[in-house]
């Protein structure tokens, strides 16, 4: 068994940490609010730590899942980051969804301290989450990865290294592209049934069976017709995500006109006061025009 230590326990990092604790490594979390993390600890009698220098201190993982690119720094770097308390050769994972750039940037300051970075961005949802079904796309060295590949399948249902560091989240970036279609797709496909005075659970039984079918179909399309959409992965962390797929295609030269507009669907979506919402809430969008 590892120890290991934790940074960020939202609503991914809470029971994923839980999974490391239940597989019988020693870990010690940190969460940026102290209350959140004593809680952890009390619930499954685990350790935490005022700072993420203090966390990190004598771990041999470190994993982390925070917000985005600032509050990955904010972990990672300074005087009571993680990396200070870290010992030459361990090794750092960041689920954390960010930029490929800062992803760079953060595993160029771990090799200068001697560390190992990894990026493993996850999808799956709170779902996923907490029943260790997450899928991890990663980037980094091979070494680490390997060492770091058997602590991360306490939690991931599929765990595969892409290539060099930022690959993670270069595939993470594929991911979000893929949904923001689906989701305005379903969300058409279900609009149109409503409006064509159809049954709309009759009509996914049927076609979810065929060439339509998703994974989104299977999990969302009842609470989309139920208008129910407190649950899942918010539209503002999609927002932000998208951001960073349009940035990164704009570098990089790739053509990327259904997500840019996708985008603009979720910001319709935000200005309706959705931002909190589930992702598949772009059908209240369509149902607000008519």
């Amino acid at each position: 068994m590892a120890k290991c230590a934790f940074l960020g326990l939202g609503v991914m990092g809470y029971p994923m940490a839980g999974h490391l604790a239940a597989a019988g490594h020693e870990v010690t979390v940190y969460n940026r609010t102290t209350s959140k993390a004593e809680a952890w600890a009390k619930d499954h009698k685990g350790n935490h730590g005022v700072t993420p220098r203090e966390a990190a201190t004598r771990a041999e993982f470190v994993m982390a899942c925070v917000g985005n690119d600032d509050d990955l720094r904010s972990v990672c770097l300074g005087d009571d980051g993680a990396f200070a308390g870290m010992a030459a050769g361990s090794v750092f994972v960041d689920h954390t969804t960010v930029s490929a750039a800062v992803t760079r940037e953060l595993f160029g300051a771990a090799d200068k301290a001697n560390l190992s970075f990894v990026d493993a961005p996850i999808s799956g949802g709170q779902a996923g989450a907490e029943n260790a079904q997450l899928s991890i796309m990663c980037g980094g060295d091979e070494g680490a990865y390997t060492r770091a590949e058997p602590i991360m399948t306490t939690y991931a249902k599929i765990c595969r290294r892409i290539g060099e560091s930022g690959a993670g989240q270069m595939t993470k970036m594929c991911n979000q592209i893929a949904i923001a279609g689906l989701v305005q797709g379903l969300s058409e496909a279900l609009h149109f049934a409503e409006k064509a005075g159809l049954d709309g659970r009759a009509v996914v039984e049927v076609i979810s069976q065929g060439a339509a079918g998703s994974w989104q179909m299977a999990n969302r399309y009842e609470t989309m017709l139920d208008d129910h959409f407190e649950h899942g992965f918010a539209v503002d962390w999609m927002r932000k995500d998208l951001g960073i797929c349009l940035d990164t295609a704009n570098e990089t030269g790739a053509s990327l006109p259904v997500t840019a507009l996708v985008d603009q669907f979720y910001k319709d979506v935000q200005k309706q006061g959705g931002g909190r919402w589930d992702t598949s809430s772009l059908i209240k969008r369509l149902r607000a025009l008519g």
